[in-house]
């Protein structure tokens, strides 16, 4: 398996610019996620590495090689794409065996690396069915048994549960992630499913409109969004945003919402005038006690928790409770936070204040 490196890769079709300069490492073994909306550039991305649509600029690295101009068959990488992609006309063994026919490799040893990775997949016992005749899942795991064959440098991956439904893209995704810790493989794998990418991905890149917004772990990009489009993309329900004006000076700020303030910790960036104020339901505490006052207008059972939706004089803000907690709508209740958990974004550019020193807490003033 590989590194793969990117550096300032762009794509233009015509006059539309589908990349923007992005830059970023998978490190060799890594399961790694490129997550965004649609059209945002994860899947040409995705196909500028494997070799299918070759970058205007910038450049593609595979185990130490620049490859950003070579054909996908020279770089020795795998692709399972999101409608499988299968030879109808041959049975799942021959689908499997076909790039190692290929290749031109015996037709014993053949047979016994497909006897392999079936039996790593759980197929042995359709080898011989036709593929037409098969479940997604199945369908799916024969996909996967090609690309595994050919033991490539890295696993390319768009969307490969996205025809499944949801039950069973819950299992596949497990198993997939399995399958990659066993084969200790370098795996990219594109989603617009950002529940997908924190439970499979150990990396994730977050794109939109062609440039990459955030790039860490799932735990960093979840609690430290950097800006808010990944706070609103990433989450269910998304951050809540409370729009003030207020100012930022020497890395500190004083948020007033209505008629209360709140101390805020050390920031990135000096800012004023229109600033957002974002936090996640989880970390919305409902406390009598508390100054800054909401009114409950909804309320969504969960099972073990509950969403509660409260009007507040800066808008709207979701809470996240146990779903033991009684409330009822038209409730005025008090709103606590924890500063330790808020994020401040600049309004004009979206882009977050907070710093990752994760210091203070909120008191109102």
């Amino acid at each position: 398996m590989a590194q793969i490196r990117i550096e300032s890769v762009r794509k233009d079709f015509g006059s539309f610019n589908a990349v923007k300069s992005s830059t970023f490492t998978i490190e060799d073994g890594e399961f790694f996620m490129l997550l965004g909306p649609s059209g945002c550039g994860k899947t040409t991305t995705l196909r500028m590495m494997a070799g299918l649509e070759l970058p205007t600029s910038g450049e593609i690295y595979i185990d130490g090689e620049e490859v950003s101009q070579k054909p996908a068959s020279q770089r020795d990488i795998a692709f399972v794409f999101q409608m499988f992609a299968l030879y109808p006309h041959m049975n799942v063994g021959k689908n499997i065996s076909y790039p190692l026919l290929c290749q031109g490799m015996p037709k014993a040893q053949v047979r016994k690396k497909v006897g392999e990775i079936a039996e790593i997949l759980g197929i042995t016992d359709i080898l011989k069915k036709p593929v037409g005749g098969l479940s997604g899942g199945d369908r799916q795991r024969v996909a996967l048994g090609r690309a595994i064959v050919r033991d490539p440098k890295a696993f390319f991956m768009d969307e490969p549960l996205g025809a499944l439904d949801a039950e069973f893209r819950e299992h596949m995704s497990e198993e997939l992630r399995n399958l990659h810790d066993r084969m200790n493989a370098t795996t990219v794998y594109v989603t617009h499913d950002q529940l997908e990418a924190m439970q499979m991905g150990d990396k994730i890149v977050v794109m939109n409109h062609g440039s990459v917004e955030q790039f860490g772990v799932p735990q960093e990009i979840y609690d430290w969004p950097a800006t808010k489009f990944v706070a609103q993309f990433i989450g269910s329900p998304c951050m809540n945003f409370l729009d003030f004006k207020g100012k930022v000076a020497g890395g500190q700020a004083s948020v007033q919402l209505d008629d209360v303030v709140l101390n805020m910790p050390e920031l990135l960036d000096g800012a004023s005038g229109d600033l957002t104020f974002g936090v996640r339901p989880e970390h919305v505490h409902l406390d009598d006690a508390a100054p800054y006052r909401g009114k409950v207008v909804a309320t969504e059972y969960l099972g073990t928790t509950q969403i509660i939706t409260l009007d507040t004089p800066n808008g709207q803000i979701k809470a996240r409770e146990a779903s033991l907690k009684n409330v009822a709508v038209g409730e005025q209740i008090g709103l606590r936070f924890d500063a330790r958990t808020v994020t401040i974004f600049d309004a004009s550019t979206g882009r977050a204040l907070r710093s990752h020193a994760n210091q203070g807490v909120l008191s109102h003033g």
